[in-house]
């Protein structure tokens, strides 16, 4: 059994299911991401596995551990950080990080050493002292990450742990989940940052209208939907027109479609190679400087669209 398994998750409400028949294992050691459009059932599935909520039918384990029969055990060995910053404000750093120790039944020595270690960690040592109202948005999400931490769990479930962050917040927040990750944590990655799950995560899962509609790796999902592998031109701004275009359009056979990217063109075929081959010859006929020529296959982002649209 994996660190973390669904089997048949259900859960409505009223009339509507949001939860369809979930099922998912997640290896110990791996960094797991769950994506899905807004209402795909991604908080409810996560709120069942952490015990938040209980499942109308079916099951979830943590650790082997039956998370609706053993809470306790089961949640002792997870750490979770929401999106939204749950930190008391009228609280120093250091005094939640406390709290959070206590509520985890850290030993009281151990909550010293454990929160001046990780705030250090996460940036936040020279502000241990202060109350949280005067973080900002990035230096409350560290904080939270922190608190997670706090009981040193094998597990973390972290939801849009970089949304809306300054750059600096963003990298610091990730390189920790990639270091945590080394220490050989298990993680389980909530996000909307489809390009953040490719570059993060060991395996992905989308979820769309409360069912699991693929999980697989992302180069092996990318895989999929070849057909949008595409190579990405500019020409010096002098050279070309919307004439050029036009013909550009009308003598590429193997080209399925063309996108303007700011200076840039993006051509879409099953074929890069030769739709190189064929945009360098027609450069030398109509006599055009290449700037850049890149190919490209089809992203996550594209396979995620591709998997849940409409």
């Amino acid at each position: 059994m994996g660190a973390i398994e669904t089997n048949g998750l259900i859960k409505d409400f009223g009339e509507l299911r949001a939860v369809d028949g979930v099922t998912f294992e997640v290896q110990e050691g791996e960094i797991f991401g769950f994506l899905g459009p807004n209402g795909a059932g991604k908080t409810t599935t996560v709120r069942m596995i952490t015990g938040v909520l209980k499942p109308d039918s079916g099951r979830a384990y943590i650790d082997g551990i039956n998370v609706v029969q053993d809470p306790i055990p089961a949640k002792e060995r997870i750490g979770i950080a929401p999106e939204e910053a749950n930190a008391y404000i009228d609280l120093t750093a250091r005094g939640n990080m406390q709290l959070a120790g206590e509520l985890y039944g850290v030993p009281k020595k151990e909550r010293r050493r454990k929160s001046d270690t990780l705030l250090e960690e996460f940036g936040l040592g020279d502000r241990a002292d202060s109350k949280v109202k005067g973080f900002s948005k990035g230096m409350k999400q560290r904080l939270i990450l922190a608190m997670a931490l706090i009981n040193d769990p094998p597990i973390l479930f972290l939801d849009e742990p970089t949304a809306g962050l300054d750059v600096a917040s963003q990298q610091l927040i990730k390189e920790r989940i990639g270091e945590l990750n080394g220490e050989g944590k298990t993680i389980f990655l909530t996000t909307h940052n489809i390009s953040e799950a490719d570059k993060l995560c060991d395996r992905v899962a989308i979820i769309n209208k409360g069912q699991i509609a693929t999980i697989d790796s992302p180069e092996k999902l990318k895989a999929t939907i070849q057909s949008t592998q595409s190579v990405l031109i500019s020409f010096a701004s002098n050279d070309f027109s919307q004439a050029k275009l036009k013909e550009l359009k009308e003598g590429l056979q193997v080209v399925q479609e063309i996108e303007k990217e700011g200076d840039k063109y993006r051509l879409y075929g099953s074929d890069p190679g030769e739709i190189v081959e064929k945009v360098v010859d027609f450069a030398r006929k109509e006599n055009l400087n290449i700037v850049s020529l890149n190919t490209s296959g089809p992203s996550l982002e594209e396979v995620f669209t591709h998997l849940t649209a409409g």
